[in-house]
C-alpha cells in the first residue's frame, strides 16, 4: 500500500497526520468536525444556514458619489475618488470570534449592489410583480431577503443610471453581427453585468513592501515626471493614472485603520479578558499593516484578507484569487516557529477563520443566471498549494497540509482550492490530498503541475515564472502579480453551432438565416463535407464572439479602470498604465468551448450511421432532430447503445473526432490579438453553463433532446442520463489523453463521480491516486471529484431538509447540493458513476 511506503521520519510537521482518513463520501454530514471551538460556533452560522440580504448602501454611497460628486471627472480619478468615498462612508462591522477582519461593502453574508455595471433588480421587481418569476426569498435557491423600504431605494437610485451603466454601454456599442450571437451561441454576460476579476495580486509584493512601500514607488514616479512633462507624450494620462492610485493608497489606509479603530472600540467595551485581549491584537494589526509591512504570521494574514477584499469592493469582479497561500505565508510560519512568536495550533485557527470569512461574501445575481450557476456566495474565491518552485523543486511546505486540514475542519464552499501536484512533492502530501478528495465535497480540485506551466511557455512566459503559475477562479492558469487574464470572457456553446452547420445556418426553431449558409446534412455526400460544414461554421461564429468580447473588454477600460488593482500587477507602476489597458506583463483573453462530448458524438453517430455503415440516411436522422427523436425511439436507442462509438472509451474512432473539434476550437482562438496589446487563448470546460447552453440547443445526434444539457468541460456526454462513456476510469483517462491539452492555455476541467464504496479502504485509496499518476503521466491536466451515489442525491434532491450539509462538485467550484437549481441538480444525478 502507499501509505506503508511513508515513513515516521520523513512525516511533516502538521495539525492532523498526513495519512488521517476523515470517511469516504460523508461531505459535509459531520458536526463539530474542527478541532477549535472557535470555528464550530462560526460554523454554526454558515455551513448551509446562514441567510443571505442585500445591502443598499454601497448602492447610495456609489450613485452620489460617480453621478453626483465626482461626476465629469476622468475616468481614473473618479473611480479612485468613488472608492475613498465608500471605504470612508459605508458602515463596517466585526463578527463575534473574528480573528481576521474586513468586508466588502456590505456586512457579512448580505450582498453589496453594483448599479455602475448593471440595474436587472428594476427588471426583476415588475416581474416579480407580474407574477412571472418568484420573489427572491421564494426562489428554490440562491434565497435573499430585499425588503419593501429596499426595493423603493432601489427603484430610486436604478433610476439615475438608466443608461450609464456599464451593461448599457456595452450593448449599445456592440456590433449588430456579434449581439446576434451574445446570448444566442455564446454567453459573456459574466462580464457584461460585473466587473472582470479573475486575477491574483502579487502578494509577496504586498508582504515585502506594505502600502508604505508601494506609496513611495508611485511618488517617485510623479516626481519624476515632473521633471519631464515635455519628454513625454503620455504624461498627462501618467500623471492621472499615478494621482489615482495615490488616492487608491490613502483609501487602502484608512479601511485598515477604520478596522483598527472598530476592534479597538469593542476591546475597551469588552468585559472577557481573552476576547478584550483577541480584539486589542487585531486592532494592532490593522493599524499596522494600514502602512507597513506584516512583521508575523497574523499581521500577514490580516493584510492578505484585507488587501483582497479592496480588489473586490474596487472591481465587483468574480474568480479573484488568494494566491499560493502556502508559498506566501510559509516563510511567515516559518519565522513566528523558529521565535515562539505564534504556535502551530493558532496558526491552523487563523487558516480557518479565514475560510469562513471568505464564506460570508455574497453577492445576488438574476433570476436566469441562478438557474444555471446557482451559488449564492461572491464566486471564485480560490487559493492554491502545492506544486513547484521558480527552480523546479518541491515547493510544499507544512502551510500546505494545513490548508487541506482547514478544509476538512470546515467543509464549506469557500475558498475554491486547488492542489498543484507534481511528482517531485512528496507522498505524503499526495495521500493526504487524496484523503480530502475522498471527504466528498468536491474539494480541492487537482492540478498537474509538471504539465500545467508548459501550456504557459507556448505564449511567452519564462520558464521561472511559469512554474509559479496559479489557477485562477475555476481552473485559469496565470502568473501571478503579472497577469490580466480576462479569463472566462465567454463561454461558446458549440452544441448549437453544429444544430446551424447541419441546418446550412438556419435555426430549427424559428427558420431564420443565422449563421454561415453551410448546406443541408440532408444533402451532405460525405463525413469531410459534414467536418467542412462544423468548421465554417465554427469560424464563423467564433470571430463575431471575438468581436464581442473586444467591445466589452473596450468599455471596461474606457468606464472602469482599476487603480488599486494596478498598485498589485508589476509592470502597471513602471509603465504609467492601468491594468485594464494593457500595463501588466501578461495580457490574455480567454473564451471557454462548451460541449466537446455532445459534439464528438454527434459527430460520431453521423460519421458511423450515415456514411460508414449506411443505418441510416441524413434525412432519416434530420427528421429524427426535428422530432426531437419522438417515433425514433429505436434510432435513439441505438444511438445511445455501445453499439455506436462514444468518446471516453478509449476508442481512436471516437477520440480522433474530439481531437478534430478541439482543433477547430483552438486555431480559430489561439494568439488571436486583443483589446490590451495581448493575444487570445482558448479553454474548454463550462462551469455549470453547459445546462444554460443546452437550454437554447435543439436535440442533437448523440441522442440529446431539445433544452438538455451539452456535456460538461472535458467529459464525455450523458444525454438524459444514459453514459456513454463505459468501460471505467481507466478508458476515460486514456481517451482524454491522446488531447493535446496544453494547447487549450486557458484551461481545461475534467469531471470525475466515484461510488465512496469504490474509493473506501487502503486498496480505493492506492487506485484513486494511481490513477491520476498514471492519467498526469499521460498529459492530463486537471480533475475533480463528486464521491456520491446518485441514490444518496436523489435522496436530497427529495427531502433536502436532511440534506442541509451536503457538499457536492458543480463544474469549476462546489455547493451545497440541496442549494443547487433542479435543473443543475438533475444534471449531476446524471453524470457517470464510475468504479475501477
Amino acid at each position: 500500500m502507499i501509505a506503508e511506503t511513508i515513513t515516521a521520519k520523513n512525516r511533516p510537521e502538521a495539525i492532523e497526520p498526513f495519512d488521517k482518513t476523515w470517511g469516504v463520501g460523508v461531505s459535509g454530514l459531520d458536526e463539530d468536525i474542527s478541532p477549535f471551538p472557535r470555528i464550530n460556533r462560526m460554523l454554526e452560522k454558515t455551513r448551509g444556514k446562514a441567510i443571505s440580504y442585500v445591502d443598499t448602501e454601497r448602492a447610495r454611497i456609489m450613485t452620489e458619489s460617480w453621478l453626483e460628486k465626482h461626476r465629469g471627472e476622468p475616468a481614473l480619478k473618479r473611480v479612485a475618488n468613488c472608492f475613498y468615498d465608500l471605504i470612508a462612508q459605508v458602515e463596517i462591522h466585526i463578527e463575534k470570534d473574528e480573528l481576521i477582519v474586513g468586508e466588502v461593502g456590505a456586512p457579512a453574508w448580505t450582498a453589496p449592489l453594483y448599479p455602475e455595471f448593471c440595474t436587472w433588480m428594476t427588471r426583476e421587481f415588475d416581474q416579480i410583480e407580474r407574477g412571472e418569476i418568484p420573489d427572491f426569498i421564494d426562489r428554490h435557491n440562491d434565497k435573499y431577503i430585499v425588503t419593501d423600504e429596499q426595493r423603493k431605494i432601489i427603484r430610486e437610485l436604478w433610476a439615475k443610471w438608466k443608461g450609464v451603466n456599464q451593461g448599457e454601454m456595452i450593448t449599445a456599442e456592440m456590433h449588430p453581427e456579434a449581439l446576434k450571437g451574445s446570448g444566442y451561441i455564446w454567453t459573456n454576460a459574466l462580464y457584461t453585468n460585473n466587473g472582470i476579476g479573475h486575477v491574483c495580486a502579487d502578494y509577496p509584493k504586498l508582504m515585502k513592501l506594505g502600502y508604505g512601500g508601494l506609496r513611495k514607488l508611485v511618488q517617485a514616479k510623479l516626481d519624476d515626471l515632473s521633471n519631464h512633462l515635455g519628454d513625454d507624450g503620455d504624461a498627462q494620462e501618467k500623471y492621472e493614472f499615478w494621482t489615482a492610485q495615490m488616492i487608491s493608497l490613502d483609501a487602502s489606509e484608512l479601511y485598515f485603520k477604520r478596522y483598527g479603530a472598530l476592534a479597538q472600540e469593542q476591546a475597551n467595551a469588552c468585559t472577557d479578558p481573552v476576547r478584550k485581549a483577541e480584539l486589542e491584537r487585531i486592532a494592532s494589526n490593522c493599524n499596522w499593516v494600514a502602512t507597513n509591512p506584516p512583521r508575523d504570521y497574523w499581521e500577514a494574514m490580516q493584510l492578505w484578507y484585507g488587501g483582497t477584499c479592496l480588489i473586490l469592493i474596487e472591481s465587483n469582479g468574480h474568480s479573484v484569487t488568494y494566491g499560493r497561500f502556502d508559498q506566501i505565508m510559509g516563510p511567515f510560519y516559518e519565522n513566528d516557529i523558529k521565535n515562539g512568536t505564534l504556535t502551530r495550533e493558532f496558526m491552523q485557527e487563523l487558516i480557518e477563520c479565514s475560510f469562513i470569512k471568505m464564506d460570508h461574501l455574497r453577492k445576488i445575481r438574476d433570476y436566469p443566471e441562478i438557474q444555471i450557476a446557482s451559488g449564492i456566495g461572491w464566486g471564485g474565491t480560490a487559493l492554491n498549494v502545492g506544486g513547484v518552485d521558480a527552480e523546479g523543486n518541491d515547493a510544499v511546505n507544512d502551510v500546505s497540509y494545513m490548508v487541506l486540514d482547514a478544509h476538512a475542519h470546515t467543509r464549506i464552499t469557500n475558498p475554491w482550492m486547488g492542489v498543484k501536484l507534481s511528482e517531485k512533492n512528496p507522498k505524503e502530501f499526495w495521500i493526504k490530498t487524496f484523503n480530502v478528495c475522498r471527504i466528498g465535497t468536491g474539494e480541492p480540485k487537482i492540478y498537474n503541475d509538471d504539465m500545467y506551466y508548459n501550456s504557459m511557455l507556448q505564449y511567452g512566459v519564462p520558464l521561472e515564472q511559469a512554474r509559479n503559475w496559479v489557477g485562477i477562479g475555476c481552473v485559469e492558469p496565470e502568473v501571478p502579480g503579472y497577469t490580466y487574464g480576462f479569463h472566462d470572457a465567454a463561454y461558446f456553446g458549440s452544441g448549437k453551432v453544429l444544430v446551424l452547420a447541419l441546418n446550412n445556418g438556419v435555426d430549427p426553431t424559428t427558420g431564420e438565416a443565422m449563421g454561415a449558409p453551410t448546406g443541408y446534412l440532408r444533402d451532405m455526400k460525405s463525413f469531410d463535407e459534414v467536418k467542412a460544414a462544423f468548421e465554417t461554421q465554427m469560424k464563423y461564429w467564433i470571430d463575431r464572439m471575438i468581436s464581442s468580447i473586444n467591445t466589452v473588454d473596450k468599455v471596461h477600460q474606457r468606464n472602469h479602470p482599476l487603480p488599486y488593482l494596478s498598485l498589485l500587477i508589476n509592470d502597471c507602476i513602471d509603465k504609467g498604465q492601468d491594468v485594464s489597458r494593457g500595463g501588466a506583463r501578461y495580457n490574455f483573453t480567454g473564451p471557454q468551448m462548451v460541449g466537446l462530448g455532445t459534439v464528438t458524438d454527434s459527430l460520431c453517430t453521423i460519421k458511423q450511421l450515415i456514411f460508414d455503415e449506411k443505418k441510416i440516411t441524413g434525412a432519416d436522422l434530420e427528421q429524427a432532430l426535428k422530432d426531437n427523436w419522438v417515433g425514433h425511439e429505436a434510432l435513439h436507442a441505438y444511438v445511445n447503445s455501445d453499439k455506436v462509438h462514444h468518446y471516453g472509451n478509449n476508442d481512436d474512432y471516437a477520440d480522433d473526432i474530439a481531437k478534430f473539434v478541439i482543433e477547430t476550437y483552438c486555431k480559430n482562438v489561439e494568439h488571436r490579438p486583443n483589446a490590451r496589446g495581448g493575444e487570445y487563448r482558448p479553454g474548454v470546460y463550462s462551469v455549470s453553463i453547459n445546462v444554460a447552453l443546452g437550454l437554447g440547443t435543439e436535440a442533437t445526434p448523440d441522442g440529446r433532446c431539445n433544452c438538455e444539457p451539452l456535456s460538461d468541460c472535458l467529459g464525455p456526454a450523458h444525454p438524459q442520463g444514459i453514459s456513454h462513456d463505459v468501460r471505467g476510469p481507466l478508458a476515460i483517462a486514456e481517451s482524454l489523453s491522446k488531447l493535446n491539452q496544453t494547447r487549450i492555455a486557458n484551461g481545461v476541467i475534467l469531471n470525475w463521480k466515484f461510488t465512496p464504496d469504490t474509493l473506501s479502504g487502503d486498496g480505493g485509496l492506492d487506485n484513486f491516486v494511481n490513477l491520476f499518476r498514471g492519467y498526469f503521466a499521460k498529459g492530463g491536466l486537471q480533475s475533480q471529484f463528486n464521491v456520491t451515489s446518485r441514490e444518496i442525491l436523489e435522496a436530497a434532491q427529495d427531502k433536502p431538509d436532511d440534506y442541509k450539509d451536503l457538499m457536492v462538485r458543480v463544474a469549476g467550484y462546489s455547493a451545497f447540493f440541496t442549494e443547487l437549481s433542479p435543473e443543475l441538480q438533475t444534471d449531476l444525478i446524471g453524470r457517470t458513476e464510475l468504479s475501477f
